[in-house]
């Protein structure tokens, strides 16, 4: 099995770090070009803590000193970048579009290369368990993308919905939670109160918690049972979440595969239904 990715490592340290080292990790997980090439002093000036704070992190996230804590940046970086620095050099359009390629390339490299198997794994055996419900949770901004996921869901099982509505819609729903219905909870900094309220109150409940947020220290990751971290930087003035997209898209696909002799039939019905009523055109 592959070392632990760095992220990994800091969720799973997260209860048993102090306040300062919270601080320095989320210099690491924001800024990790800063860990690569800095020094111990640039980044505990950056995360303003003492240098010492920086190399007692390294220590409680298994690292012997910053420069093993630097190396395995560096190493995560380098296999993140290498592709989207050839894929780069091939962009037409100008300035502007090589940028926002190069920014969305580095959203999704790092979404994705940044979740381990395991963690894929147990998600997709959630949301492909059809005894269990499957409740999405999503932040304005997010409510799209987890609209277009829900749907493709919905079309591999039954039980798959997107909570919304009004706070009377949203807490008789909670109420219904089951013990082992699968939650997962998708929204950025800075944090939809009510999310994180409702992913709180459906863990009380017994549900199993899959967090989809840009930090292994939010909120969110925090009481989820799993959670993967969202690149999102944009070029503009908001977030960007086509990183958030291509993870969802994972796992769809994960699910199917799962699902595969169940969802091709309820494919099959859904596929003959349209064409019965000439609902779509090939062409």
């Amino acid at each position: 099995m592959a070392a632990m990715q760095v992220a990994g490592r800091i969720t799973d340290a997260g209860s048993a770090l102090t306040t300062a080292e919270r601080r320095v990790a989320e210099v690491v997980l924001s800024t990790p070009q800063l860990v690569a090439f800095g020094t111990v002093a640039e980044l505990a000036d950056a995360a303003t803590v003492g240098a010492a704070t920086v190399v007692r992190l390294a220590a409680k996230l298994g690292y012997d000193g910053f420069t093993a804590l630097q190396a395995a940046v560096q190493n995560e970086l380098s296999n993140q970048l290498r592709p989207a620095a050839v894929r780069i050099r091939e962009a037409v359009g100008g300035v502007g579009v090589r940028r926002h390629l190069q920014r969305e390339l580095d959203n999704v490299q790092n979404t994705l290369l940044g979740v381990d198997e395991d963690t894929i794994a147990a998600a997709t055996a959630h949301l492909a368990d059809l005894s269990r419900a499957v409740v999405v949770l999503t932040g304005d901004a997010s409510t799209g993308i987890c609209t277009q996921f829900v749907g493709d869901l919905a079309s591999l099982r039954p039980g798959a919905e997107l909570l919304k509505g009004n706070e009377v819609a949203v807490s008789r729903r909670l109420s219904q939670i089951q013990k082992g219905d699968t939650v997962v909870a998708v929204d950025l900094r800075r944090y939809d109160r009510w999310v994180v309220e409702a992913a709180t109150e459906a863990k009380r409940r017994g549900a199993w918690l899959l967090a989809l947020t840009d930090s292994a220290l939010s909120p969110l990751a925090g009481i989820a049972d799993a959670s993967m971290v969202l690149t999102a930087g944009g070029i503009g003035p908001f977030d960007s979440h086509v990183g958030t997209l291509s993870l969802l898209n994972v796992l769809v696909a994960a699910a199917a595969e799962q699902l595969r002799d169940t969802a091709t039939e309820r494919l099959d019905r859904a596929e003959a239904a349209w064409s019965a009523r000439s609902q779509l055109i090939d062409r």
